[in-house]
């Protein structure tokens, strides 16, 4: 949701322009931290903001950065090069915010905190490499390395994405099978069956049960479907929903092991990356809580940061642990003692993203045969259900 605000600095100097965030009080607390006084602050109009109908990618804000570097890196002003990418991006909602970044760069504003203003776009993690990277001057250095750090992470999750596609796809079909088979062929036989007042395998009885009730009950059924996908979603809102399903993700058989390395693969990039790019140990190991996408695993970076503060070293920190491997904890250490962190951690990233790339193969392997003997289990019931009765009305006409 977009708002426009007019604010006055600490120098007195009159601010405006527009800010994308969730709610009005986000906007306000934005504003609070950039030492702005807020004058004015109303929502936009869709007619002023005509981009709304489409977001913007995480290819597109890759491709955003990797053209910045490369034009910084040629001696473009910042300021020239947002322009530039301005005139040529053809996402209307990306042109809009690459042009309220070129306006507050123009207007002084360092290029981080202009970034933080479109938190959905560029996550703290961004924001915290380009502060550091104006530190040192190396804008277009490090926006490369956000490009890679960014385009590593998308590959990561495109192919987890990948892997469960497949069990996913034939849950589906299972479903829609057995649904026919229940609400369609099932009720061609019953009569049949009735009229002939045979007796009925107990399968083929539960079948019969089952498709009467969900043809003459199928608004009963309709509704509980809904008001369960109802409460799954109100569930996954609250902080016991959320905390039993990032257990369910890093502790279920067989897909728990792959989403526990992609956890740790993309904590470990980043805290490399931090590091690398002269981030403070806090802050790296703050945002590298924040990045983790699990609950425990973000529980386990901040206990982790509480005692580094007090003078304890990571791998300390996180002996012990049961969600990082042992190996990982002496290798972290090795880097500590060898005062080559930022190296180690690259390289640890690099092992657990080849770790996962094979147990993605392993997982995705595993899965089809599983899937597909379910998936024979079931409609093959079924269809042995269907089968039993006709047999025994064959037997008769043989005579």
């Amino acid at each position: 949701m977009y708002y426009r605000f007019r604010a006055r600095d600490r120098l007195g100097k009159i601010q405006e322009g527009t800010l994308d965030v969730d709610d009005r009080d986000e906007a306000a607390e934005s504003l609070a931290r950039d030492g702005l006084s807020v004058l004015t602050l109303e929502e936009s109009d869709d007619d002023e903001m005509p981009l709304i109908s489409r977001g913007v990618s995480q290819k597109e804000v890759i491709y955003t950065a990797s053209q910045l570097a490369i034009m910084v890196d040629t001696g473009i002003t910042l300021s020239s090069a947002l322009e530039s990418l301005r005139r040529q991006e053809g996402n209307p909602r990306l042109k809009a915010v690459l042009s309220e970044l070129k306006s507050h760069v123009e207007a002084g504003e360092d290029f981080s905190v202009a970034l933080a203003r479109f938190p959905r776009y560029f996550d703290k993690t961004f924001v915290a490499l380009v502060q550091a990277s104006e530190q040192t001057g190396a804008l277009g250095q490090m926006l490369e390395r956000i490009s890679n750090y960014l385009r590593t992470d998308l590959d990561t999750r495109g192919k987890v994405k990948a892997a469960l596609a497949y069990p996913g796809i034939m849950l589906c079909v299972a479903i829609g099978v057995t649904a026919f088979l229940l609400t369609y062929v099932m009720p061609k036989f019953t009569p049949l069956f009735q009229k002939r007042g045979m007796k009925l395998p107990p399968p083929t009885i539960v079948l019969m049960a089952l498709s009467e009730s969900i043809l003459n009950y199928w608004y009963v059924w309709l509704g509980t479907i809904v008001s369960l996908v109802v409460f799954l979603l109100y569930f996954r809102t609250t902080d016991t929903g959320r905390r039993t399903i990032d257990w369910l993700k890093i502790n279920v058989p067989v897909i728990g092991g792959m989403i526990r390395k992609v956890i740790i693969s993309r904590s470990i990039r980043t805290l490399g990356t931090m590091v690398q790019s002269g981030v403070s140990m806090l802050e790296a190991l703050r945002l590298t809580a924040d990045v983790s996408g699990n609950i425990f695993y973000r529980e386990a970076w901040l206990q982790v940061v509480d005692q580094v503060t007090e003078g304890r070293k990571i791998c300390d920190a996180l002996e012990g642990n049961p969600l990082f491997p042992t190996t990982l904890v002496q290798m972290i250490s090795s880097g500590e003692e060898t005062g080559r962190l930022d190296e180690v951690l690259d390289k640890v990233s690099g092992f657990y993203d080849r770790e996962l790339e094979l147990h993605i193969k392993t997982t995705t392997s595993l899965i089809e045969p599983v899937m597909i003997v379910i998936m024979g289990f079931v409609v093959g019931g079924i269809a042995m259900s269907l089968l039993l009765p006709i047999f025994q009305l064959s037997r008769p006409m043989k005579h």
